[in-house]
């Protein structure tokens, strides 16, 4: 009665070994081949003028990303400031044209609105007739005037405090297209 090794009879368990056996020797075979192509790189990385500067080189780009990130704090502050200043300049304007008397023809008279982001700013309105040229000047604080508003003027604040809608209309409009 034959011995059986590991439950197997003795040829099949030396056939498994050795079919393990090759299996093994392709695995490492494979590992020098993987180490012996990082060790080319390591080498080639650390070899020469260049291996010697390593550490100056990962230092001088340490401190390069250490001036980035300063300057990048710096445009942002700088950023918020320009930004608070814009705020107050004037982003929003509207013209109208009319004729201001019945004998007067050509739409010689106009009324310009100037807003800030606020709608505050001011609405002038210029009147041409025979005898000269008027402008009034009124002053517009959140949307508003103390004084009473022409009709003109009613007209041109309120086609400056919707400019942005109508940018955002044409500029969705204009993404809706195909191309």
């Amino acid at each position: 009665m034959e011995e059986k090794i590991f439950g197997m009879e003795p040829a099949t368990a030396v056939r498994l070994l050795m079919i393990l056996l090759v299996l093994l020797i392709a695995f490492v075979l494979f590992l020098i081949y993987k180490i012996n192509i990082m060790s080319r790189k390591y080498e080639a990385l650390t070899s020469g003028k260049k291996g010697a500067d390593l550490e100056k080189i990962i230092r001088h780009r340490f401190k390069e990303m250490e001036q980035l990130k300063a300057n990048a704090k710096r445009i942002n502050r700088e950023h918020r400031v320009v930004k608070g200043h814009l705020s107050s300049c004037i982003n929003k304007y509207a013209l109208v044209k009319y004729d201001a008397f019945d004998q007067m023809a050509g739409k010689l008279s106009f009324v310009i609105t100037l807003l800030n982001e606020n709608n505050s700013g001011i609405v002038l309105n210029s009147m041409h007739s025979r005898e000269g040229c008027f402008t009034y000047a009124k002053e517009i604080v959140n949307g508003e005037s103390y004084i009473p508003l022409s009709d003109e003027e009613k007209e041109a604040l309120e086609r400056a405090k919707t400019v942005e809608e109508e940018i955002k209309d044409l500029t969705t409009t204009e993404e809706d297209l195909p191309e």
